[in-house]
This record gives C-alpha cells, structure tokens and sequence, in this order.
C-alpha cells in the first residue's frame, strides 16, 4: 500500500485544529500541492496565503507564534529553508518560537520539476540552525504522528515530507517518538540506517540481502534532531559495519549526522549512500534515484562491499 505523507499532513491539520484553536496554519501560494488546502477549507480564518513571498511568510509566522499561536508554515522543501535561511535564524531559531515548518516536496523524487526544486541541502541547513528539531518520516503514518507531536512540543521543529506517495511500512497504531530510532528489523551481521521513502526500499535490500544468508539490521532514524545515539552506538557496537541511506546530499545531513555520533561512541566501517555532490536532471523520481543508486540493489551492493572491508 502506498500513501501520500504530505496528505496526511493536510488532513492532520485539519484534525488537530478541531482541537486547538491556537493552531494557524502560513502557506506560500501552494497550498494545493502541500495539502494545507484542507485546514484552509475549513479554519478560513486561521489559514493565512502569504503568496510567493516565503520569507515573509516566516516573519509572519513567527510574529503568531510570539502572540501565543501555534503556527505551522509550509511551502516545499526547496524554498524553506533554502530561501528562508535567514528568516528561519533570525525570527525563529533564536528567539526559540514555536513555529513548525513542514516542508513538501523534499529530495530528487520532486522528479520531472528538475534541478531548481530539487532540495538535496535542506536537511544540513535545518540542522545547522539552533534548536530546530528536524524530522524526516518514513511515511504517511509517520508523518500525521509527527505532525501532532510538533504540535505539542514547545519549539521550532521542521518536518520534511515528498511528493509521491509512497510505501507504508509502519501499522495504523504505530507511535512515533521524538529522538528515537526505530528498529524496522534486527540483524547482526551490518547495519542500514535510513530515513523517509528510503526506509522502504532499505527493508526491501535487507530482505533481499537475508536470502545469502546475511542478517541485516534496519533502522528508521526520522528525527535527525535530536539524533538517536544510543541506538547508533548499539548498532555500531553489535553489527559493526553501518550504511547510511538518505534522499540528501551525502554530506550534512543524515550520513554526516550518524558518523559524527559513531566517531565519538564506537569507531566502526561505514558508507554513505544519497546524492553525491551533483544536481540532479529532470526525470521520473524512479528513474533519478536509479541515477543515484538509492534503490534496494545498490543498498544490497553497498552492504555487501562493507562486509568485505569489516572483515579485513
């Protein structure tokens, strides 16, 4: 089964705004494609267009915010907080307000819409800005728990979702927790740390990788901030080789987030698996993760390639 998480974004705006009356939602001229569209339906008077203006918009959310509000503020990826870097230091990260970015149509899967919206560098900005919490779901179950969870917790936080739908991979009673990892599935033998539609085509390598008799373990790390260190440290500890796979650049962001914690805890092999320095064309999203070799073959390949090196 497969499901759009920028839809269960919209649609879960739209139920915690039942709830809360301090919830106001900012959009940029794209509320159709972000799915903000459906709280603008119906909290008309909560739901504020600021067109194509997303720095301005961030202003604005942040003026809500330190009026007592609740905002959520989206646009795509590629814009906030590529265009609104400064804004999102300025106006949020410092004053510590509680404004929720959620930002569509992150990494290459943005596909036929080209270079110009492909947001390959996000992540690393929203990490880099002091007390954002930074979360990347795996799918649109993950994403509505997020969601709701950004609502409630006190601070700025920035949500990353896609545009295609994509497997679902966690069940209707599933609980997503800020700053933990979740084990997907156990193994021994090597490690694959993934986020977003990533985490999907991961399980797929891992299964794949179990018919030749190697056993691999599989964590969804969502929140890339606050970053789980124990589960990497254990992960390090007891597999010994780890693969990171991400719908980034492989540099700043998921990848650079694990090493760093893997440096400190428990030196082991690693690999990095996500854009490698290069801008991607315009294309059908499957066929520009090909390019990139962010599929279940080239994971597959990956931990293998590691497992020759850890046993040297």
């Amino acid at each position: 089964m497969e499901r759009s998480s920028r839809e269960a974004y919209g649609k879960t705006l739209v139920e915690l705004g039942r709830q809360d009356p301090n919830i106001v939602v900012l959009d940029a001229d794209l509320s159709k494609s972000t799915m903000t569209m459906f709280f603008a339906r119906e909290f008309p008077d909560r739901f504020f267009d600021c067109g194509v203006a997303e720095q301005n918009m961030i202003g604005v959310a942040a003026g809500l915010a330190a009026s007592g509000k609740t905002a959520f503020a989206s646009t795509f990826a590629v814009f906030a907080p590529g265009r609104c870097f400064d804004q999102i230091r300025m106006s949020v990260s410092q004053p510590c307000l509680n404004v929720k970015i959620v930002a569509t149509h992150g990494g290459i899967t943005v596909g036929e819409d080209g270079t110009s919206h492909h947001a390959i560098e996000d992540i690393a900005l929203a990490t880099s800005l002091v007390g954002l919490k930074v979360v990347v779901p795996a799918d649109a179950v993950e994403a509505s728990q997020a969601v709701k969870v950004a609502a409630r917790t006190p601070g700025p936080f920035y949500v990353r979702l896609g545009r295609p739908k994509v497997a679902v991979v966690h069940s209707d009673d599933y609980e997503f927790v800020l700053g933990k990892a979740v084990t997907m599935r156990p193994g021994g033998d090597a490690t694959v740390i993934a986020n977003g539609l990533m985490v999907a085509v991961a399980l797929q390598a891992a299964d794949s990788l179990s018919q030749g008799g190697v056993d691999c373990r599989v964590l969804n790390m969502s929140t890339v901030k606050p970053l789980d260190r124990e589960a990497i440290a254990r992960a390090a500890a007891e597999t010994g080789a780890i693969v990171t796979v991400e719908e980034h650049q492989r540099t700043g962001g998921l990848g650079s987030a694990v090493a760093q914690v893997v440096a400190e805890e428990c030196p082991v092999t690693m690999a990095f698996m996500g854009i490698d320095d290069i801008h991607s064309k315009s294309g059908k999203p499957q066929e520009l993760l090909e390019k990139s070799g962010l599929t279940a073959a080239g994971i597959e390949k990956a931990v293998q390639s590691l497992l020759k090196r850890k046993r040297r």
